[in-house]
């Protein structure tokens, strides 16, 4: 069974880091291109960072350009996404998601398998 699982979440006051990851089960992360998104509630689900399959080309938003750094761990079958300098607007639930092929997209409809999201929430 093909699973995605988020973790890392939880509270951190503005100006600190957290670190998210994405475990895959069932499927070789490698040969995925992987986002990550984040929804808060009444919002669209917005596109924050990409990396393509195998050489990993990474992509931002303008959002979190300079602040997030997505990587991934072929061994591990994880993809991380690196939150620094968080705001209390970055506040949401955070999803990862895997797409068959090579290249990595900020939308969400280019996806085929979603991870069940993680709490963020940044407050003083």
């Amino acid at each position: 069974q093909l699973q995605l699982v988020e973790s890392g979440g939880g509270l951190v006051q503005p100006g600190g880091s957290l670190r998210l990851s994405c475990t895959a089960s069932g499927f070789d992360l490698t040969n995925y291109a992987i986002g990550w998104f984040r929804q808060v509630p009444g919002k669209e689900r917005e596109g924050l960072s990409c990396i393509s399959a195998r050489v990993g080309i990474a992509d931002y938003a303008d959002s979190v350009k300079g602040r997030f750094a997505i990587s991934r761990d072929n061994a591990k079958n994880t993809v991380y996404l690196q939150m620094n300098f968080l705001k209390p607007e970055d506040t949401a639930v955070y999803y990862c998601a895997a797409a068959r092929g090579y290249y990595s997209t900020l939308y969400s409809w280019d996806y085929d398998y979603w991870g069940e999201g993680t709490q963020v929430a940044v407050s003083s």
